[in-house]
């Protein structure tokens, strides 16, 4: 069970990975767009930032913990079953 639990939560953050990464990119595509006066978002990532960018991060930062603390708790389980 926790197998299964540890291995859905890491299809997740890798998912959510992802997502980061991109939305990392856009922000700096949108950046250097700013500077050479292209319109390539910026004001659409920043109107995202609060609802969508800042969850995602803290869902990752916060499933990272959370399978470190289930793999640390599933080694200590069968380290003690022996």
């Amino acid at each position: 069970m926790i197998a299964k639990i540890s291995n859905l939560i890491n299809n997740l953050l890798t998912a959510n990975v992802f997502f980061v990464i991109f939305s990392f990119v856009w922000f700096l595509i949108a950046i250097v767009g700013k500077y050479l006066h292209l319109p390539f978002g910026l004001l659409v990532w920043q109107s995202l930032w609060q609802p969508l960018f800042l969850p995602a991060i803290s869902v990752l930062m916060g499933g990272a913990i959370l399978s470190g603390t289930i793999s640390y708790v599933s080694k200590s389980l069968d380290r003690s079953s022996f």
